[in-house]
């Protein structure tokens, strides 16, 4: 157990189904012209799980030591899984990821989308080691990360049979899922600089440079409401404009993603405890995982 918690296999759930359901709820069912068999789709998800999994390893390996402050009952590097075996699985997890990612790049007759693979993992070991000391730098890099996990998907199958016959279908459905990335995006740059909300105290003893501990918690939770109106307004403009159609979809948003957003923005007023903190940070989550779930209505609202 404390292997797979190392890898976070719930955040690697997540992913995997994410893929999925860009595969098989939004262009299989429409009849969408992609690269990939069904053997491809598990090779992409496969590459992507084992170089995710490698970033957490070496994310735990270089936070022990704020870890051991902020949350030592959840310390797994150095307690119960030795830094040397930790090391070994980060490069064992990221050779079959950019292994499996240059065959999968070679299937699509796209070998340059091998570099993708690779500047993923570079980045990753960089922000664990490095970028993650310095103000938001880091916790951009963890939103555009996830976010490509999410736009990798279209890479692969949609770019690759791109003709001028099919173009502006191909390019329809990567604009879709372009829009859930930037959401993606959205909601885990929240979720991080929360989770820095949340690690002040571990964060400030390691000598990082996270935004609350360079502005303090009350003027971090002001950019965190700043930011989530944004984001609420620009959900609000697609439900508006793309989803009007199909009700169903709309009360969806309002309830499963807007609702929990509006929460989200009132709280930040009040949110002063560790605990708090937290607890925001699981609202974020579970919007991020109905933010994702909402792939499956698209079966409905395409065909009116």
């Amino acid at each position: 157990m404390n292997f797979l918690n190392l890898i976070r296999w719930k955040n690697l759930l997540l992913i995997a189904t994410v893929q999925l359901l860009i595969k098989y709820a939004l262009l299989k069912p429409f009849g969408v012209q992609t690269a990939l068999s069904s053997l491809g789709i598990s090779l992409l998800m496969l590459a992507t799980l084992c170089i995710a999994a490698a970033g957490y390893i070496i994310n735990d390996i270089f936070d022990v030591e704020t870890d051991s402050i902020n949350k030592p009952e959840k310390l797994i590097v150095g307690k119960s899984i030795s830094e040397k075996t930790a090391y070994n699985l980060f490069f064992i997890f990221n050779m079959v990821g950019v292994g499996v990612g240059y065959y999968v790049s070679h299937l699509v007759n796209k070998d340059a989308f091998f570099s993708l693979f690779v500047i993923i993992s570079v980045l990753l070991y960089v922000y664990a080691s490095y970028l993650k000391q310095m103000l938001l730098v880091g916790n951009i890099i963890v939103a555009i990360l996830v976010a490509l996990s999410l736009v990798i998907v279209g890479v692969f199958e949609l770019l690759p049979t791109l003709t001028p016959l099919n173009r502006q279908t191909q390019l329809f459905f990567f604009k879709i899922l372009l829009n859930y990335a930037l959401f993606a995006f959205f909601i885990n740059l929240l979720r991080e600089i929360i989770k820095d909300m949340e690690d002040i105290n571990g964060d400030y003893k390691a000598g990082m440079n996270t935004l609350p501990i360079a502005i303090g918690i009350e003027r971090s939770a002001k950019v965190v409401f700043v930011l989530t109106i944004v984001l609420l307004f620009a959900v609000g403009y697609y439900v508006v404009n793309v989803l009007y159609k199909n009700q169903i979809m709309v009360l969806y948003f309002l309830v499963f993603i807007m609702g929990p957003l509006l929460y989200l923005a009132i709280k930040m007023f009040s949110a002063n405890t560790k605990k708090e903190f937290h607890q925001m940070s699981q609202v974020l989550k579970l919007v991020m995982l109905f933010g994702m779930g909402s792939l499956l209505f698209y079966l409905f609202l395409l065909k009116l």
